[in-house]
């Protein structure tokens, strides 16, 4: 399903791109297609390609997800004997080199390949009055925010408020970082960080931008639900919009050798603190 445009609620052929992971329109239509590209299936631009043991057992206990196909050797369906028979499917039985045509190359699928719809994404108006959100400015490695989304299903974060350009698509990739956790976290996907950073402040959230360079601590900061906490490229950081658009900006204090860390490593140490500091 396509998402809404956060402006004027518009749906774009790029929304369907992102979120489902199919290619963009072929600009070179009479080009060689790489070796790699050979004889890999393309799912259609409004379904979700999700792989691995987690992602595919959490997608299939989860009532948000329409369950379109699943791909399966006949060991990896035993393991997810009861949430198939609960979904009442019946998987097409294959062999992991079956599986493995059907996916980018070196994918670890663990002989289990779902093809389904892709979530409903929020609207900023939809978050909750008293949440605990994410906001990410322009972090696109899949990998660093498929972990994100684990961690924030850790800390049940509310919601995860992302891009709809200069993101990674919510599939595939990410979908295996996050182990699942795209089924727990509702996105929220915008046209334009700085305007819906306004939105969360109209609606009283307290905004704290994560920055190296902060004024204070993470530790010393006063905070209060509710919370957007956002988070930047690496090695970018913050965006000079966003910041501006931040109520407060605050630091990590790391007392070893290395000042910095992985963004998604520095979320996960942000959301412990945030959490500490909200229960006392």
């Amino acid at each position: 399903m396509a998402r809404k445009d956060f402006r004027s609620g518009r749906r774009s052929a790029a929304h369907d791109r992102r979120e489902t992971g199919a290619p963009a329109p072929d600009t070179n239509p009479g080009g060689r297609r790489s070796s790699r590209q050979e004889g890999r299936h393309r799912s259609p631009p409004d379904v979700a390609q999700i792989w691995g043991y987690h992602p595919v057992r959490e997608a299939l206990r989860s009532p948000r997800r329409e369950i379109l196909r699943l791909w399966a050797t006949t060991e990896a369906a035993e393991r997810l004997s009861t949430e198939i028979a609960a979904r009442g499917i019946k998987p097409s039985f294959v062999t992991l080199d079956e599986i493995s045509a059907r996916l980018p190359a070196d994918s670890v699928h663990q002989g289990l390949l779902l093809e389904a719809r892709p979530l409903e994404a929020l609207e900023i108006a939809d978050l909750p009055a008293k949440g605990l959100v994410l906001v990410l400015d322009q972090v696109t490695d899949p990998h660093n925010v498929g972990a994100i989304v684990r961690t924030a299903a850790a800390f049940a974060v509310d919601a995860i408020v992302t891009t709809e350009r200069h993101s990674p698509h919510m599939t595939g990739v990410l979908a295996k970082a996050a182990s699942g956790g795209l089924e727990h976290v509702p996105l929220c996907i915008v046209v334009n960080l700085a305007r819906a950073l306004e939105a969360l402040g109209d609606m009283g959230y307290l905004r704290v931008g994560l920055d190296s360079d902060g004024p204070a601590s993470l530790e010393d900061t006063v905070l209060s639900r509710p919370m957007a906490l956002v988070l930047g490229a690496e090695g970018k950081g913050l965006r000079r919009l966003s910041r501006e658009n931040c109520d407060v900006l605050a630091r990590l204090d790391m007392p070893g050798a290395i000042r910095s860390l992985n963004v998604s490593n520095a979320c996960a140490v942000a959301l412990t603190i945030v959490q500490m500091r909200l229960k006392g």
